[in-house]
């Protein structure tokens, strides 16, 4: 066995990776759960699943490049042993893949009624007019598909890019690496630690404007916000490894505290106002009131038989109250005629339709 590839232990520095891949899994669960269970990934911005998801994968295969003298050592480890000299890759990866998975369940349950632009069209004066869904993609569904394929191309690219280094220069240990493979190292991680500055600005310009948590968990950040100080600790103390290697989750996290502060705000805000995360009524505030509707703005609005009920006995109630008639089932009485002649009822009957008449246009004078 060369001697590069001597097994270290080190029971505190192993506890602490442990924690940490525990602590990231955990910590992204309520995020996949929460999209999962709404059925709906409204609230996240593209972008900041496109930064995310490259920034992740930059900082992957720097430690990759990094650590690429101990990895190649797993093959005369034994197999605890290679777990252990490579955790932090493992950790790293780990990162990668729980957070395009963000972006797999984004794309799944991206809301239906937001993908194709949608219609009134008018066929004919005595039809209403027709809600269409038209083949047209709305423009943030064209570019969330759009970058879930610059994500692709974006690791299919960098993982070529890397190994053909790697296979090109031979790295004959954990801290001897030619130039190349440094540069690249560090481009890899500074890309990765501007990615993950850039990642949050869309999703907190993209949160502030709507005002709303929609799909983001808060649990999530609440555990990954502190987190980040031990991830970067965890990272650093890996041997082989610098400030571009951990400098992304460092930024990150800083990044993500600032998210969850507005969505905590936005969301004792809404429910402040009887919303939900979405902002729609809150089953405490509807209750009782079932018969309304709500709008996306969260404004709600009886529906139309209840308007026409409400407006035939608003007419009703202003054509007795001012003209003295009675209305019952279309019939009316006018008080004091008391003679029921033919001549007298269609009389009685041109006055009560003149009487209605006024009554209603009274009744929109005074609205």
């Amino acid at each position: 066995m060369s001697s590069a590839c001597e097994p270290s232990h080190n029971a505190a520095q192993n506890a602490l990776t442990a924690f940490m891949c525990l602590g990231i899994t955990i910590s992204y669960l309520p995020q996949h759960w929460r999209i999962i269970s709404a059925k709906s990934s409204e609230g996240f911005s593209p972008w900041f699943l496109l930064l995310g998801s490259t920034s992740s994968a930059s900082g992957m295969l720097n430690i990759i490049v990094m650590q690429w003298g101990i990895i190649k050592c797993c093959r005369v480890l034994t197999f605890g042993s290679c777990i252990e000299s490579i955790a932090g890759v493992l950790q790293l990866a780990l990162v990668w893949i729980l957070f395009v998975m963000i972006l797999v369940l984004y794309m799944i349950y991206y809301p239906p009624n937001k993908k194709y632009v949608e219609l009134d069209v008018n066929l004919r004066d005595d039809i209403p007019p027709q809600h269409v869904k038209t083949a047209v993609k709305r423009e943030e569904w064209k570019l969330s598909i759009v970058l879930s394929w610059v994500v692709f191309f974006h690791i299919a690219f960098i993982i070529f890019v890397t190994f053909l280094l790697l296979s090109t220069n031979p790295t004959p240990d954990a801290t001897h690496r030619s130039p190349q493979l440094q540069l690249w190292a560090t481009f890899l991680g500074v890309s990765s630690a501007l990615l993950a500055a850039f990642q949050y600005t869309p999703q907190i310009a993209h949160t502030y404007r709507i005002k709303l948590v929609g799909a983001l968990s808060i649990p999530m950040m609440c555990l990954q916000t502190p987190g980040a100080v031990l991830m970067v600790l965890s990272i650093a103390l890996r041997p082989g490894t610098n400030w571009t290697t951990w400098i992304s989750y460092a930024v990150a996290g800083i990044m993500q505290g600032i998210l969850l502060v507005m969505c905590i705000i936005f969301r004792a805000r809404q429910h402040k106002h009887g919303l939900d995360d979405f902002g729609r009524p809150l089953a405490s505030a509807a209750q009782g009131e079932d018969s309304y509707t709500s709008s996306s703005a969260g404004v709600r609005t009886p529906p139309p038989v209840l308007v026409e009920a409400a407006l035939g006995d608003a007419v009703q109630s202003d054509v007795r109250s001012e003209h003295g008639v009675d209305v019952v089932d279309g019939e009316s009485t006018a008080v004091g005629d008391s003679e029921e002649t033919p001549l007298l009822a269609k009389r009685n009957g041109a006055n009560a339709g003149e009487r209605q008449e006024g009554g209603f246009l009274a009744w929109f004078r005074r609205r």
